[in-house]
């Protein structure tokens, strides 16, 4: 038997990635260009581009339309829904998700940037940091994006000037700083040029950094999860030749056949006896894997449940404060009964208070607002029917976090971060020394 490591999925290391920006900032035109320029177009998409460029009396092909997928998106040449693409280089392999600009959709970003490991905001040169560009870093430092690429687009409407270029990254770098993200890095382009974003700029000589994908194929990946606690939801119970084995995804850390294993959130104490993936037994598997597990002892284990091991144990809560972004139409307010689902368990709720609301111009915090609405951004504390096995979300982006859904028809209403995010900002730095001030 083996042990099953992500690095025998692929030679290749992958990088998600997600595009965030203000209204007509250029997000779509920059996804087309690093598609178009790095080869990953197939020719019947570029001609189909090229039809509609035409019918619309454009004289070369918009390469936003490669990513703007609805009809409604082409229509009206705005982006409406989290469009994904998959692209790949020699270097590394890419899932970028390219969210939409206007403020009604900002929580589309919250979906797109939640497994990113990068997010690249995009600026208009001539605008400046606008309010939607302060929200968007502001939620890539709430989900704890670890990189930051600050694109100022569409330099060639401002002669390519060097000091509007460094104006802006000095004023976005400040603001970033002042939400704790530990790395922005800031490139001068022009999306429907070329500059810079896959090929360096031949009229932008002053800029010696790297082009946008040269920078996406190099930046360093950190992912922890496989040295963190073990943490597996149980999603499903199987039954075979009399035994009962337990199928999920390995969220963090590693199980090995043999390890003992505590069943949240009863406590119970057992042994896993074997380890299947894909039908095949495996003596111990890493975070990302699904897998089955059978463990030594009968126990009461089901959907929701959850095998742990290793040090920093969970906290078995019923009541919890979280960092939330209000993603409904609909406002939370104080006494809102909800469904929150944690990983595989979904357990009924109320919302007991909304302490605060994140003001983004100055990052305050205004007291007690009595309802968040879509796009706030604000810490709420629930109570739970039942116990949930939470960590921070500042150790684990998958088990500290939740969903509020609307009983009634399924509506999401807020994604939601345990812990204090934002809340420590007049406290100085986090006592960890990470450079996250969460």
């Amino acid at each position: 038997m083996t042990t099953v490591t992500p690095e025998h999925l692929a030679a290749t290391t992958l990088l998600r990635f997600a595009t965030a920006g203000s209204v007509d900032d250029g997000k779509s035109t920059l996804v087309g260009r690093l598609l178009h320029d790095s080869k990953s177009v197939l020719t019947d998409q570029l001609e189909a581009v090229e039809r509609a460029s035409a019918g619309r009396g454009q004289d070369g092909p918009d390469l936003a339309l490669l990513t703007d997928g609805l009809r409604a998106e082409r229509e009206q040449g705005i982006t409406i829904d989290v469009a994904y693409r998959y692209f790949a280089t020699p270097r590394r392999r890419f899932i970028l998700a390219d969210t939409p600009g206007h403020v009604q959709y900002t929580r589309n970003m919250v979906t797109g940037a939640s497994t990113a490991e990068l997010t690249v905001i995009l600026v208009d040169a001539r605008n400046g940091v606008v309010e939607q560009t302060r929200r968007h870093a502001a939620i890539a430092a709430l989900l704890r994006v670890p990189h930051v690429v600050l694109a100022v687009n569409k330099m060639d409407l401002v002669g390519y000037r060097e000091p509007v270029f460094a104006a802006i990254a000095k004023e976005f770098t400040a603001y970033a700083t002042e939400l704790g993200v530990p790395e922005v890095t800031a490139v001068p382009i022009s999306a429907l040029a070329g500059d810079n974003v896959v090929e360096p700029s031949a009229v932008m000589d002053w800029y010696g950094g790297p082009t946008v994908l040269e920078h996406l194929e190099t930046v360093r990946l950190g992912d922890t999860s496989a040295s963190g606690p073990s943490r597996f939801p149980v999603q499903t119970v199987i039954r075979h030749g009399g035994e009962r084995h337990y199928a999920g995804q390995l969220l963090s850390g590693r199980l090995r056949v043999g390890d003992t294993v505590t069943v949240q959130p009863s406590g119970r104490v057992t042994t896993i006896t074997s380890l299947d993936v894909l039908g095949q037994p495996a003596d111990a598997v890493c975070a990302g894997r699904s897998l089955s597990v059978r463990l030594a002892d009968e126990l009461d284990v089901g959907r929701g449940d959850m095998l742990t091991a290793g040090p920093r144990p969970p906290r078995i809560a019923k009541e919890t404060g979280a960092t939330v972004c209000h993603v409904a139409d609909t406002p939370l307010t104080v006494g809102h009964r909800v469904l929150l689902k944690h990983t595989t368990r979904t357990v009924k709720a109320i919302v007991t208070e909304i302490p605060s609301r994140l003001t983004l111009d100055d990052l305050s915090q205004h007291p007690e607002p009595g309802q968040l609405v879509a796009n706030d951004i604000g810490r709420v504390r629930v109570r739970t029917a039942e116990p949930l096995v939470l960590d921070s979300y500042a150790d684990s982006r998958r088990t500290g976090s939740f969903l509020l859904i609307d009983p009634a028809d399924g509506t999401t209403l807020a994604a939601c971060m345990v812990g204090d995010a934002f809340a420590t900002r007049a406290a100085g730095p986090a006592a960890d020394g990470d450079g996250w001030d969460f």
